[in-house]
């Protein structure tokens, strides 16, 4: 018995569909590692890697027209600058505060909750650079590759 669908429309179906089921929950992840990271293993950076990661998983689905209208090029450049400057935002607000460069402590009272205040924001602003890098690398290479 045939089907009207080919088997390689087929596999393209099903890919999206699994894609469709799997992306939210990678982004989640990378959000509880991300709000995690200071209590357990991971962080900013592992973050920033698996979101970027599930950003790239849909563009290799859904082609790199469709990922462009849910993220485009000039908001992933801003929010690789935004993460930059958070992270050198939290190490001045620390010079402003009377401490070093990164030095938590002085952001609250007491010092470990300015400790737990700064290691988060940092992590955040670390996170946002990292993803952001990743997407604008892997689309430039996607854009040279098209040429």
């Amino acid at each position: 018995m045939k089907y009207p669908i080919h088997d390689h429309m087929m596999r393209h179906v099903i890919l999206r569909v699994v894609a469709k089921l799997l992306i939210p929950y990678i982004l989640l992840f990378a959000l509880y590692v991300q709000f995690h990271g200071d209590y357990s293993p991971g962080g900013g950076f592992q973050a920033g890697v698996i979101f970027a990661a599930g950003m790239i998983l849909y563009v290799l689905i859904f082609g790199l027209e469709s990922a462009r209208r849910i993220a485009p090029p000039r908001l992933v450049e801003v929010c690789l600058a935004l993460g930059l400057l958070l992270y050198a935002g939290i190490g001045f607000l620390c010079l402003f505060r009377g401490g070093d460069f990164l030095d938590y402590g002085v952001l609250a009272q007491p010092p470990h909750h300015g400790q737990h205040l700064g290691i988060l924001w940092i992590e955040i602003g670390v996170g946002v650079t990292v993803a952001s890098a990743m997407i604008a690398l892997f689309l430039a290479f996607t854009n040279r590759s098209r040429r």
